[in-house]
């Protein structure tokens, strides 16, 4: 496979891959449409990229449009889980809406910008100035139902296998799972329909490379959210992550007999 990637840190030590920065690829046109895969783009790249020069790219398109906007994945979500997906309200940012959603939910509540990452534009809704001040940072009122619980579990879901799953403990500050705002890894077993739960979530939505966000509530499985570019501290080895990925592509990039596998004719049937 011939490879072009536009993250050095995601795809180091791929073989045959050129690494080029994303703000020159109108410079490489060609490079780009003769590659078997570009990995990795940024998503202000992906119309010009699938759109105009045809490149296959990885993760895949349905990984960069749900995962661009909490508002689109969990209206996703609702589609395709909606008995695992958290109680959630998405209104407009106007007078009339929050006053409707504050009367809706039950204290405390938890409320997110829909762009926001690694556990960053998130909070806990405990009173009407907490209420206040989220709505003064929003263009659109994103809340969902606050879940009891004191840790989740990351789902890391690769091609349409999941590499691993680990829980990750409540921050010491409490309500923050994230690792990036203190919240520990824990290896842990983790139950089968938190995995079950993210990749059929992964293979329905066309998801291939994704850290999905699983909490447990007496052993029910809820989907928060799925990261596209997840972080890999709670990954044992880089390299099973690195194999992962080049494994699915080129399992991807191998020609498929239209007709099937072929053999022996079948034995004629009576009728």
């Amino acid at each position: 496979m011939h490879l072009v990637s536009f993250n050095a840190f995601r795809t180091l030590g791929f073989p045959d891959t050129k690494v080029l920065k994303p703000e020159h690829y109108l410079q490489h046109k060609a490079l780009l449409q003769e590659a078997d895969w570009v990995l990795f783009p940024e998503y202000w790249q992906l119309n010009a990229l699938v759109h105009g020069l045809k490149c296959r790219v990885f993760p895949s398109i349905a990984s960069y449009r749900i995962g661009h906007d909490k508002v689109e994945m969990t209206r996703a979500f609702q589609i395709v889980a909606p008995e695992h997906t958290p109680w959630t309200m998405i209104e407009a940012n106007g007078p009339l809406e929050r006053d409707m959603i504050w009367d809706a939910m039950s204290l405390p509540f938890v409320a997110k910008l829909p762009m926001a990452s690694m556990g960053e534009g998130v909070w806990l809704i405990e009173t009407r100035e907490d209420w206040r001040r989220y709505c003064e940072r929003t263009e659109v009122l994103y809340v969902q139902e606050y879940l009891p619980i004191d840790r989740d579990v990351r789902v890391v879901v690769i091609g349409d296998e999941v590499l691993t799953a680990y829980w990750r403990t409540q921050a010491d500050q409490g309500f923050y799972n994230n690792v990036a705002r203190g919240g520990q890894i824990d290896n842990s077993p983790v139950p089968e329909v938190a995995t079950s739960l993210a990749l059929q979530l992964a293979r329905e939505l066309g998801v291939d490379h994704a850290g999905f966000d699983i909490a447990l509530v007496d052993g029910y499985p809820y989907v928060l959210e799925f990261n596209r570019l997840f972080g890999n501290k709670g990954l044992d080895k880089g390299s099973d992550l690195q194999q992962a990925i080049l494994g699915y592509l080129r399992q991807q990039t191998e020609p498929r007999d239209p007709d099937g596998p072929t053999g022996p004719p079948p034995w004629p049937v009576a009728v």
